[in-house]
């Protein structure tokens, strides 16, 4: 999963994978803003078949938290 996210993180974000671990901050660490943040989300929900309530994506401050929220909610 961690191996997933990562690989669709850097793409999009245009950044090393290999710089990126659960505790890289999205927008601090990686410079996602928040149209990044948004294509993301729904990325993720094309991809792993969830749906990313809106509340829940503020709560998304590291790509740790990004893999929690889907392994527990697929």
């Amino acid at each position: 999963m961690f191996d997933n996210v990562v690989e669709m993180i850097s793409k999009q974000l245009k950044v090393d994978p290999s710089t990126i671990t659960r505790d890289s901050r999205l927008i601090d660490d990686l410079k996602a803003d928040s149209a990044n943040i948004m294509v993301m989300i729904m990325d993720l929900e094309d991809q792993f078949g969830i749906t990313v309530e809106d509340d829940q994506i503020m709560k998304m401050k590291t790509v740790g938290d990004v893999v929690d929220y889907i392994e527990s909610h697929k």
